[in-house]
């Protein structure tokens, strides 16, 4: 199954595309290649543009907070069990004194450092890191890939701290949605949601169908296209009854 993810409101968009950049941070700096490493680099200025944010840390800390506060409203409940309430009640406060704990804007480190800030001005210019522009990077990628990556690792911690937290809520958000099958009758599917209840919705379909769900909403509403593509490439709707699974995370 295919999973594709919708968020409903701008926050949680935040915390998706800090995930994605992430994961792909952490697959490239894996790697040997001095390309790779580059890339790993421009995810990483990336990365800071999504979380320097001023308001972002903030976000995350609020975020954990109240989950905080909705976990420890269990306690005492027969039918939660007190050891794994005790445990994720732990982790929250682990990443909520993890994150307090970071000066500045999250990714400082990484402005503040004037190698990588100049790098940084050039690597939006399209050939802008060439060897003549660059000489002081072209001699950095001729570096041996376990001193580039401990580099790469070390600027990146700075961005740690905001990376578990949001991976915490994000595991967090998931795990609250039920899964259920659906069907969208001659390829489309809409479903009313109650007001503001739902940030997330989560959707799984059968990759042998040949089938991409087109997905638009909002906190009042949920819209379910399905599109195959034609020979050319082109996009066309399904006109077919398509079951798939969704969940709506709260």
């Amino acid at each position: 199954m295919i999973l594709y993810e919708h968020p409903f409101n701008e926050r949680v968009r935040t915390y998706l595309r800090l995930e994605h950049l992430f994961h792909r941070f952490d697959e490239l700096i894996t790697r040997e290649q001095a390309v790779d490493h580059h890339f790993a680099l421009t995810t990483l200025f990336e990365l800071v543009d999504v979380g320097g944010r001023a308001d972002l840390k903030t976000e995350v800390l609020k975020d954990l907070e109240k989950n905080r506060q909705q976990f420890l409203s269990f306690r005492g409940n027969p039918s939660v069990s007190e050891a794994a309430l005790n445990e994720i009640i732990a982790e929250l406060d682990m990443h909520l004194e993890l994150l307090k704990s970071v000066s500045g804007r999250i990714g400082q480190a990484v402005t503040d450092n004037e190698w990588l800030s100049s790098l940084r001005n050039r690597s939006g210019i399209p050939g802008g890191t060439c060897g003549f522009d660059l000489p002081y990077y072209h001699a950095w990628q001729q570096h041996t890939s376990v001193s580039r990556c401990k580099n790469l690792k070390q600027w990146g911690e700075s961005l740690r701290p905001i990376q578990n937290a949001v991976n915490l809520l994000l595991r967090l958000l998931r795990d609250n949605g039920m899964t259920q099958k659906v069907v969208a009758t001659a390829g489309q599917f809409q479903q009313a949601l109650p007001q503001g209840r739902f940030q997330l919705m989560r959707l799984r379909l059968d990759p042998e169908l040949g089938l991409i769900p087109e997905i638009s909403g909002n906190r009042l509403m949920i819209w379910v296209r399905m599109m195959k593509a034609d020979e050319s490439g082109r996009m066309q709707s399904c006109t077919q009854d398509v079951t798939f699974e969704v969940a709506l995370c709260v």
